[in-house]
């Protein structure tokens, strides 16, 4: 293992999501705590977080988002598939629900990830070097096509595949969440063909759903690590992955800093959510800022990066 060399990411999502999300989400990457972030382009502070992160230089990508909150899409605000009957996105589980339905229509699923591209682009001005999906909508069946079609059509080289080595074996996750995260990752495993097929590539390793809101501590994130880093190490080697002692190992841990949002300010459209409002955002973000973290990483050789640095 002398030789492998691990690049991390640590991705600070929902970045736009309100002014105190922004400002936790700043402050992590100024501390050398975060290395890339998510932006959520219908957050009601998304363009307040595309100029953070131009002042700052922070990389930033696309937090494609279907399920919370207003689409971005003119057309699509009125009278779409996309919408409950109070005009909003259908919800985490909602959307999942009208899916299995049947009741939403691909064309407008594709027709609203082009304008929050569109809108990125405009926030920004480039386009995302990564795309991944709010509540992991992006890897969901028929979902996962349309995402990997916009993906190719604007050359968006990087995306998210949340399978978490490790997760079965995390006993303090209680039961309801399991079965969604067991769920994410069993869409997760049926989407790898079909990213691969467009081109799309995405880390060696992810990790971020044991390690959230109050889950997160120093101990857990370095055993999501490691684990990852076995698992992968324990790999057979084949003509596309060369043996893993010479190689780069690349992992995204996914986190959540900032600060909790007050109501009304914040959100997508209509207010912030409970977990944004709870302590468990400030605690990631005063987890990740922990030095014995940073020193942690240095003293393992693990090297922070973005996506434009794989």
């Amino acid at each position: 293992l002398r030789m492998l060399q691990v690049k991390l990411i640590i991705t600070g999502d929902d970045f736009g999501y309100c002014p105190r999300r922004n400002q936790g989400i700043v402050e992590c990457f100024l501390a050398g705590a975060i290395s890339n972030v998510s932006l959520l382009v219908n957050g009601s502070a998304a363009a307040d977080a595309a100029k953070l992160a131009r002042r700052y230089n922070i990389p930033i990508g696309l937090h494609a988002n279907l399920s919370e909150g207003s689409p971005v899409c003119e057309v699509l605000k009125t009278n779409s598939s996309l919408l409950n009957q109070d005009g909003f996105f259908h919800g985490k589980m909602g959307f999942r629900t009208a899916l299995s339905k049947g009741l939403l229509n691909m064309s407008e699923v594709k027709q609203e990830l082009k304008a929050q591209v569109e809108l990125f682009h405009e926030l920004t001005g480039h386009l995302p070097p990564h795309m991944d999906g709010h509540q992991h909508v992006h890897v969901l069946p028929e979902v996962r096509h349309v995402f990997a079609e916009v993906l190719e059509e604007y050359g968006i080289k990087y995306t998210r595949v949340p399978i978490e080595p490790g997760l079965h074996n995390c006993d303090w996750i209680p039961p309801s969440l399991m079965d969604f995260y067991l769920g994410v990752e069993e869409d997760s495993f049926n989407t790898v063909d079909v990213f691969t097929k467009h081109g799309i590539r995405w880390p060696d390793i992810y990790i971020g759903l044991s390690t959230m809101g109050k889950n997160m501590s120093v101990s857990s994130i370095w055993s999501a690590i490691d684990s990852a880093i076995l698992e992968v190490t324990a790999r057979p080697a084949s003509p596309a992955q060369p043996a893993p002692q010479s190689r780069t190992v690349t992992i995204e841990l996914m986190v959540h800093p900032g600060y909790p949002s007050v109501p009304p300010v914040g959100g997508c459209g209509e207010g912030p959510d409970d977990f944004s409002q709870s302590w468990e955002r400030l605690h990631e973000l005063q987890t990740l800022i922990k030095p014995e973290l940073q020193s942690r990483y240095k003293s393992r050789n693990i090297q922070l990066c973005s996506f434009k640095d794989l």
